[in-house]
C-alpha cells in the first residue's frame, strides 16, 4: 500500500524519534531530513531539530539545504561569524542560490547594517522564482531605515505577486498612516477591491481610513462589505459598533458586539461596549451586568474597575465607587486618571487624608494640572497643614506663575499665619493677574478679608 504524503512525514519523525531512543542508526534521504528540520523548528524545538541537522549532514555532508539550516540556527543564536564563514562556501558551490542571500542579508539585518541587507536582497531579486517573500524582507528593512516610501512600494510588489498577502497590505497601510496620506491610502485600498471585491480585510481597511477621516457615512458602509465577504469578520463588527456609539445609535451598537459574542469566545472588551451603550440608553441594571461581566471575564482589565467606578460615582454611591477605584489603582498605580477618581471620591466621603495621598500621588506621577496644586492645598488647609498647603501652593506656582488662584490661597495662608509681609505680596500679585479671584479669600477665608488692612489693599484695586 503506498503511503499519502502526509503519512511519509509523520513515519519520517516517529522513524527519527525512535532513532534518538533506540541509539540504532537509520538512513534518512536528504528531503526526509528536511522535512523533520522543518517540523521540529515549526513547533519550537530547536534542540531536535540540531540533532536532526547534525545527523543530516553526517548522512548526506554536501546538502546545500542542510547547511542552510544549519546556518539558520546559527543565526538564531547570534553566531553570525560562524553562519557567515558556511555561507561563504556555499556561495561558492551555488552562487545563484537565493537563499544564500536571503541568510546573508539577514545577518547584515542583525548586525544593524540595514543598507548592505538591501542591497544583497537587490541581488537575490535577480534571480529568484519566489519574489514575493524577497520584496517582503525588503520592505523590513526600509521599515529599519525609516524609508517609508520605499518599503511602502516593496510591500506593493509583494501584494502584486500574491494578492492575499494581507500582512502586506497591512504593512502598505501603516506606511500610509506613518506618513499622514489617508487620502491615497484610499485611493490605494479601492483600486486594491476593484480586483479583490470579497477581500474582507481589504473592506476594513478601508473603513478604518472612512474613521479616521470621521467619514462615519463610508466607514460604515465598508465595514458592511467586509461582512458581507465574510459574515463571521469580528474586526468589523467591532468597528461598526464602535461606530454607532458615535452616532448615539446604542441599540444598534449592542446587536453588533452581541453577535461578536456568537462568533468567538466573549471578550471583556465586547462586554465592557455593551455595559456603555445600555448605560448611554439609562438602563442601569443591564448597564451593571456587563460591566460586572468585563472583570469577571478579564479581572486585569482596569478598565472594567474604571467603569464600574464611574457608574457608581454618577449615582453617587461612594461606597461601592470607592471599593472598585481601589481595584483600578490595584492594577494600574500609574495611571493618573485613577489616582483622580480616587481622590474626588475620598473627598466626597470626607476622607481627607486618602483625597490629599491621591492629589499628592498625581503631582508625583507628573501632572502638574493647576487644579490638582489647589484641590491639594485646600484639603490641607481642612486637615489643618498651612505650612505644608503653602508649600505645595508654593511648587505649583513655579509651574503657573500668574495663577491668580493660587496667589489668594497663598495670601490667606500667610495672612492666618501673621506673616503678613507675604500675605501682602501675594494678595497684590493675586489681584494683578486676576482680581475676579478675589472670591477665593471670602471662601476660604472670611476672616481674613475683612481686616482693615487687606480691605484698604483692594480698594486700590
Amino acid at each position: 500500500m503506498q503511503l499519502s504524503h502526509d503519512d511519509e512525514y509523520n513515519f519520517s519523525i516517529t522513524k527519527f524519534e525512535k532513532m534518538l531512543k533506540t541509539n540504532n542508526v537509520f538512513f534518512f534521504d536528504s528531503v526526509e531530513f528536511e522535512n523533520i528540520i522543518q517540523h521540529y523548528l515549526e513547533i519550537g524545538k530547536v534542540a531536535l531539530a540540531k540533532k536532526a541537522i547534525k545527523i543530516g549532514l553526517e548522512q548526506h555532508p554536501s546538502s546545500i539545504i542542510l547547511t542552510l539550516f544549519k546556518v539558520e540556527l546559527y543565526i538564531f543564536e547570534d553566531k553570525l561569524d560562524l553562519a557567515e564563514k558556511h555561507l561563504d562556501k556555499l556561495y561558492l558551490i551555488e552562487p545563484n542560490n537565493e537563499e544564500i542571500f536571503i541568510q546573508k542579508a539577514t545577518i547584515y539585518s542583525k548586525r544593524d547594517e540595514h543598507e548592505k541587507a538591501v542591497e544583497i536582497l537587490n541581488i537575490a531579486l535577480s534571480f529568484s522564482n519566489e519574489r514575493a517573500d524577497i520584496y517582503s524582507l525588503l520592505g523590513i528593512e526600509y521599515l529599519y531605515l525609516e524609508n517609508f516610501e520605499a518599503a511602502k512600494n516593496a510591500y506593493k510588489r509583494c501584494l502584486l505577486e500574491d494578492d492575499q498577502d494581507y500582512a502586506a497590505l497591512y504593512n502598505i497601510i501603516y506606511c500610509f498612516d506613518f506618513l499622514e496620506q489617508p487620502d491615497e491610502a484610499i485611493s490605494f485600498i479601492n483600486d486594491f477591491l476593484e480586483n479583490n471585491p470579497y477581500s474582507e480585510v481589504g473592506w476594513h481597511q478601508l473603513g478604518k481610513q472612512y474613521l479616521h477621516n470621521n467619514d462615519y457615512k463610508k466607514a460604515l458602509t465598508a465595514f458592511d462589505f467586509a461582512i458581507i465577504s465574510d459574515d463571521t469578520f469580528i474586526g468589523a463588527y467591532f468597528e461598526k459598533g464602535k461606530i454607532l456609539e458615535q452616532l448615539k445609535r446604542y441599540n444598534e451598537a449592542i446587536e453588533n458586539y452581541l453577535i461578536t459574542l456568537e462568533f468567538d469566545d466573549p471578550t471583556s472588551f465586547a462586554y465592557l461596549r455593551i455595559g456603555n451603550c445600555y448605560e448611554k440608553l439609562n438602563n442601569t441594571e443591564l448597564a451593571i451586568q456587563y460591566y460586572y461581566k468585563t472583570v469577571h471575564e478579564d479581572p486585569l482589565l482596569d478598565k472594567g474597575w474604571e467603569a464600574i467606578t464611574d457608574f457608581y460615582y454618577k449615582l453617587k454611591n461612594y461606597h461601592k465607587a470607592l471599593y472598585y477605584i481601589n481595584k483600578a489603582v490595584e492594577i494600574d498605580e500609574q495611571n493618573i486618571y485613577y489616582w483622580k477618581r480616587y481622590a474626588q471620591i475620598n473627598f466626597r466621603m470626607n476622607f481627607y487624608e486618602e483625597a490629599e495621598r491621591g492629589y499628592q500621588k498625581i503631582t508625583e506621577l507628573g501632572n502638574y494640572e493647576v487644579d490638582i496644586w489647589n484641590r491639594r492645598a485646600d484639603i490641607l488647609l481642612i486637615l489643618g497643614e498651612k505650612n505644608t498647603a503653602i508649600q505645595c501652593l508654593l511648587q505649583g506656582l513655579e509651574f503657573h506663575p500668574e495663577d491668580a488662584e493660587i496667589e489668594f490661597r497663598l495670601a490667606g495662608l500667610y495672612y492666618s499665619l501673621q506673616e503678613i509681609r507675604k500675605g501682602q505680596y501675594h494678595l497684590v500679585n493675586g489681584l494683578k493677574n486676576d482680581k475676579e479671584y478675589v472670591i477665593i479669600l471670602e471662601e476660604l477665608f472670611p476672616n481674613i478679608i475683612q481686616r482693615k488692612s487687606v480691605q484698604e489693599i483692594l480698594k486700590n484695586y
